[in-house]
């Protein structure tokens, strides 16, 4: 098992994106304007012949600097007239970025202060291991974070943070936030059909679904609902088999899988719902699948993995055939990753954030096993940690996503 150290001396944390913050929708300070930074002044000094790397053309000059890592960014800025407007506008820099496709992965973790309660998000450079800041979100002041829902669009980098609960009066909220990497900003979107908190959300063919959850008078609620993304609306789909507020979620196969989780004392054994949105039905879940669901969930080769959050916080898979669950080859979830943690994945890779953001990575690999009928596989996984940053002890992941820029 590899670590990976991050410290406050080595490793500050940058800015994503550009030193405008936006506190809240209501306070915005004017964004002062350079010359620098008008595109018809970047085109007049390419007409006029000034290089970007001289010897180089610009278009392999392009190639080099767009994998320049974020934190070298304000160093770059001085070297000259065409560097600085290429590093000074990060919407600038990210679109060109989108077209020529570069894709690196980007870890944010949505945190809570454990003292103060504030919430705010931090930005891991999953190739570089450096944390970045983006915007503050725009909300309210006295919210209860773990009442949010977080769901990304990874390949589009855009994010998105739904409903919650606000805890002056205990009342859902039905608000829906976009964050765009391309643009570093927040947009307010069209509101949920109906406020919750605690409840089922995944992104499912570029579109939003949300299900059960807490309503306004403190009961379950079996109402589900779907965002249309491309046309910025909601409208709803059938409602639950039962009303249930959700621990996790997936998607797995095009399905929605809805689980409430175990709770203490654990006499009760865990509901689950199935949703198909090509027969916009929903079903019980299997009872294997529920009963062993124990932990955060995460989809990898097509395959549903629970993080557990018992059993030594081993990870496991489900086998669809059998309604069963199997223990991955491989050490326990490192012990720095303490509860409450969050996970997610790309391609291969797990993302387990925990405690004082300390990042357990889990690399997934699989064998085939020779017999006859279905191809079965048996999956092992070798765990790398990345320490947290000391100003980060005393924060608790509420969620993670995995962002492409």
């Amino acid at each position: 098992m590899q670590r990976v150290r991050v410290s406050s001396h080595q490793a500050p944390v940058h800015k994503l994106g550009d030193s405008q913050m936006t506190l809240s929708p209501k306070f915005r300070l004017p964004a002062i304007q350079s010359s620098l930074l008008d595109p018809s002044l970047e085109f007049e000094l390419s007409v006029k012949g000034d290089p970007l790397i001289p010897g180089l053309p610009d278009d392999i000059a392009l190639n080099c600097l767009l994998r320049i890592p974020v934190q070298n960014h304000t160093a770059c800025k001085s070297i000259c007239k065409r560097w600085y407007f290429m590093f000074s506008s990060k919407e600038h820099f990210f679109n060109r970025r989108r077209e020529l496709g570069f894709h690196d992965p980007w870890l944010f973790v949505f945190a809570i202060h454990k003292s103060t309660g504030k919430i705010q998000w931090h930005v891991l450079d999953l190739n570089n291991f450096s944390w970045h800041n983006i915007p503050t979100m725009p909300c309210k002041e006295k919210v209860c974070p773990q009442g949010f829902r977080c769901v990304s669009v990874p390949r589009e980098g855009t994010l998105f943070v739904c409903g919650g609960m606000s805890s002056d009066v205990d009342c859902p909220l039905n608000l829906v936030l976009k964050y765009e990497v391309q643009k570093n900003r927040w947009t307010v979107m069209k509101k949920m059909d109906t406020p919750r908190s605690f409840f089922a959300c995944v992104v499912i063919d570029g579109m939003i679904y949300v299900a059960g959850g807490n309503s306004t008078d403190r009961f379950e609620l079996n109402k589900a609902e779907v965002l249309d993304l491309a046309k910025g609306t909601w409208r709803p789909i059938a409602s639950m088999g039962t009303s249930m507020a959700s621990y996790d979620a997936a998607v797995l196969n095009g399905k929605l899988l809805v689980t409430e989780g175990w709770f203490w004392p654990f006499f009760v054994v865990p509901r689950g719902q199935v949703y198909d949105p090509r027969t916009d039905m929903w079903e019980s879940m299997a009872s294997g699948l529920r009963e062993g669901w124990t932990g955060s969930s995460i989809v990898v080769f097509g395959h549903l993995f629970v993080v557990s959050e018992h059993e030594r916080t081993k990870l496991k898979v489900y086998d669809m055939d059998t309604d069963s669950w199997e223990f991955v080859e491989g050490r326990h979830l490192p012990e720095q990753i303490c509860k409450p943690f969050s996970a997610n994945c790309c391609d291969n890779r797990i993302f387990v954030v925990g405690r004082n953001l300390n990042v357990a990575v889990g690399y997934i690999s699989r064998v085939s096993l020779d017999g006859s009928g279905e191809k079965k596989w048996r999956f092992s996984v070798r765990w790398q940690v990345v320490d947290a940053r000391e100003d980060f002890s005393d924060l608790t992941p509420s969620s993670a996503q995995v962002l492409f820029a």
